[in-house]
Parts: C-alpha cells; sequence; structure tokens
C-alpha cells in the first residue's frame, strides 16, 4: 500500500461506523472535504468502491466491509506503536485562550485538558499552540472551529448613571455615551459599522480593568457577561439586540485536530455539554 495514509484509513474508520460523511468529519475534527478527498485517495489507490452514497448517507460496499476489519488492526496497531518503544511521558499541550474568557465555564474544560498525561500550557491567542478557546469571530480563516457554549454582551454602568434607569438596552441608547474601551472588543466594529459614536474616556487593557473605571464612573464598558462578576461593583444591563452575543468554541488547523489529540477534544466537548446553562442575572428594580 505504498500511497496509503493511516489517516485516510482512520477516515474510512469514521464513515464506516458513523454510515455517514458529515458525521465522520464531526467525529474527526476535520472538514467534510478532509474526509471525502481521503476516501477519493483510499479508493483510488485500491481501485476499488468502499462505500455508496446516497441522501441518508454512506452505505458500505463488499469491498469496504473487507477492508474494515483490516483497516482496525492497521490503525490499532500504528497508534500503539510509540508505547513499544518510549517511556511514558506526558504529552505537552499548549493552549492558546482569549483573555475574555469567562473562567467559571472554561474550569470544567481545563480539567479536561490538563489530565494525567498531559502537561498543559496556557498562552495568548495569538501566540503558537496546537488549539485555541476563543470566540468564532476571532477564528483565523480556514481554522475548523467546534462550538462550546454561547454567550450574551451585557452594558457595565457605574452606579447612578442614567441609563441605569432602564431594564435593558439598545446599541443606540449608547450613542454619546463616555466609553470605556478594552483593547481587543469584539463589540466595537459592530458598533462602528452601525454607525454609533462614543466619547472614548479610557482604553482598558483588560476586563478587570475595565470594571474598575467603570465602578470608579470614568464611563460605561460593553463586555461578555460571563467576565462580570457579583462583587464588581458596577450596574449590569444587558443589550436587546440578537446579534448582541457570541459564540465560544475550539479552533485548530485547517487540517483538523492530530489523531492522539481527538479523544482528549471528545472529552472537552462532553464537559463543555454537561456545563449548565447561565441563568439570566436578575434585574435591579427600576427607579419610576
Amino acid at each position: 500500500m505504498p500511497g496509503m495514509e493511516l489517516r485516510e484509513l482512520g477516515y474510512f474508520l469514521a464513515v464506516y461506523e458513523e454510515r455517514s460523511v458529515t458525521a465522520a468529519a464531526r467525529r474527526s475534527y476535520v472538514s467534510q472535504p478532509s474526509v471525502s478527498e481521503a476516501l477519493a485517495n483510499l479508493e483510488r489507490e485500491l481501485a476499488t468502491q468502499l462505500f455508496v452514497r446516497h441522501r441518508k448517507g454512506a452505505t458500505p460496499t463488499a469491498a469496504g466491509d473487507q477492508l474494515y476489519p483490516i483497516a482496525q488492526r492497521l490503525v490499532g496497531e500504528a497508534r500503539g506503536l510509540p508505547g513499544l518503544f518510549a517511556a511514558p511521558r506526558r504529552r505537552k499541550l499548549t493552549v492558546g485562550v482569549m483573555r475574555s474568557l469567562d473562567a467559571a465555564r472554561a474550569r470544567a474544560l481545563l480539567a479536561e485538558l490538563a489530565r494525567d498525561d498531559v502537561e498543559l500550557t496556557l498562552v495568548e491567542a495569538d501566540q503558537p499552540c496546537d488549539l485555541r478557546i476563543l470566540s468564532r469571530a476571532m477564528r483565523a480563516e480556514g481554522e475548523l472551529f467546534v462550538a462550546l457554549w454561547d454567550e450574551r454582551f451585557v452594558v457595565a454602568l457605574p452606579p447612578g448613571h442614567p441609563l441605569a434607569r432602564h431594564a435593558e438596552l439598545r446599541a443606540t441608547d449608547l450613542a454619546g455615551a463616555r466609553l470605556v474601551a478594552r483593547c481587543h472588543c469584539e463589540q466595537a466594529a459592530r458598533f462602528a459599522g452601525a454607525g454609533q459614536r462614543f466619547d472614548v474616556a479610557a482604553i482598558a487593557p483588560s476586563e478587570e480593568w475595565a470594571l474598575a473605571l467603570v465602578a470608579a464612573g470614568v464611563g460605561i464598558a460593553v463586555l461578555p457577561e460571563g467576565v462580570v462578576s457579583r462583587d464588581d461593583h458596577v450596574i449590569l444591563r444587558p443589550l436587546r439586540e440578537a446579534q448582541a452575543r457570541r459564540q465560544v468554541g475550539l479552533a485548530y488547523g485547517r487540517r483538523g485536530a492530530p489523531p492522539e489529540l481527538q479523544p482528549l477534544l471528545e472529552r472537552v466537548v462532553a464537559a463543555a455539554r454537561r456545563l449548565p446553562v447561565r441563568a439570566p442575572r436578575k434585574r435591579a428594580r427600576v427607579a419610576a
């Protein structure tokens, strides 16, 4: 099998077991075209058809049934080779994290990433790493993305601010307000695109400093809800716009996650699905 790759056999196993190219791509953390291309290469190398594709998925041919146990053995033996000749060692995993990450939600994910067999290193999201935890808007072109949770943006106000009289706010309500901007605000471009004008009173390097400036009465700030705690001495109001939300997830290279990382990613995604839905914060009583 001179031109055959173990990656292609791995994708074949996923399609065979899932009976679907789409489901196999999702399970393998790669794009659907990557799986289709691998199957085409494999069928060309073996000069036979392995699946009959139809609207409901993919059905193995007799050749596919014949290849399945052979592929299982080859892939299994290949994945077990490192353990035969190397002393047990912890895998090094570098994860890039965006600054405005909801730490409470991230704890469960980091616990999975830092299992006994992993030496975990956290870096800024724009530094070299194996995978990243960030918002969908921050992923690079061609980078694959697996969503973990949705999160809304809120407006942080100093105590006594006039906008605190409203139970919720629109983006247009913020026009002309003194703003504490963040260096990496994901909503800045959207507000600018909507023609909003702000009096930028200060620029903060982090969410913590933005909240401190808001509490000091310098201005207001638009922040992801998960980075604001109940003891930050600010008043929170939700934004009414449906698009004032972000999706946080795992991002990695366009070729997909390395095979040795896939079980780890599956545990992380499973942990994210077990996270409780963040309950809306109780609204303060609005003055008449």
